[in-house]
């Protein structure tokens, strides 16, 4: 078996309140699985994807990303590794054009700026945005935001794409071109959502959290058909 992409063991946090927002979390993710995280709000997915590349550092436990110790002295090399997507894109988005915004992740990494064009426009095609480069981010639509949101993480060239709610607020035709384009990336994927009908489409494997803690975890189609495991956890068969 290959060393994974995500290896998590054990792993807790709480907030300052004294909140335990995680608890003894087990999970390793192998290179290229697309993995579903699923479970009612408060159940600590939002606070599992921040602890990939150390927005929020654990308190005890271990997690690697590729091998690699998520601590301090690493933090440079886990961000280039983890794509982290969050669930509003405009928490993501802030410079004046749609070329800007995907082009500062390599700026930052100290690209050349031939290199940095390279990159911008590799993650747009990759996201079917070429065109919009010269846009201005806030002029466009919820489901473009996303798209772009997707492809400034993709211009780091990441291994591990962390994504919270991608589908959330998005209509129909939009959505669609959403999971068509997470089916194609070949990253390692971790997605926390509560679009079971996604999950059942584009995961073969989905996490059950609750109270932060995993209470399950297997193929889609055994969790998805478990109507007492999707009840006692907040969730409703698709």
């Amino acid at each position: 078996m290959s060393q994974p992409s995500v290896e998590i063991v054990d792993l807790h946090y709480a907030y300052p309140d004294g909140h335990s927002a995680l608890s003894a979390v087990h999970l390793h993710l192998h290179p290229g699985e697309k993995v579903a995280l699923v479970g009612p709000n408060g159940a600590g997915k939002s606070t599992l994807l921040l602890h990939l590349n150390g927005i929020l550092s654990h308190q005890t436990g271990e997690l690697r990303i590729c091998g690699l110790d998520v601590n301090a002295k690493n933090l440079g090399r886990v961000r280039a590794l983890v794509g982290l997507v969050f669930q509003s894109p405009d928490d993501q988005l802030f410079s004046p054009t749609v070329f800007d915004d995907v082009a500062f992740g390599p700026i930052y990494q100290g690209l050349k700026p031939a290199q940095v064009d390279e990159r911008v426009h590799a993650a747009l095609s990759q996201v079917h945005m070429e065109e919009y480069a010269r846009r201005v981010s806030h002029h466009l639509s919820v489901g473009e935001k996303k798209r772009i949101a997707l492809a400034t993480v993709l211009a780091m060239q990441p291994e591990v794409l962390a994504l919270d709610e991608p589908s959330a607020g998005l209509d129909p035709r939009a959505r669609r071109t959403l999971i068509h384009l997470l089916s194609e990336m070949p990253q390692t994927m971790l997605v926390a959502t509560h679009d079971l009908p996604m999950v059942r489409e584009l995961f073969t494997r989905t996490v059950v959290m609750d109270q932060g803690r995993v209470v399950a975890d297997g193929p889609t189609a055994q969790i998805l058909r478990d109507a007492a495991l999707l009840e006692a956890h907040g969730l409703e068969m698709p």
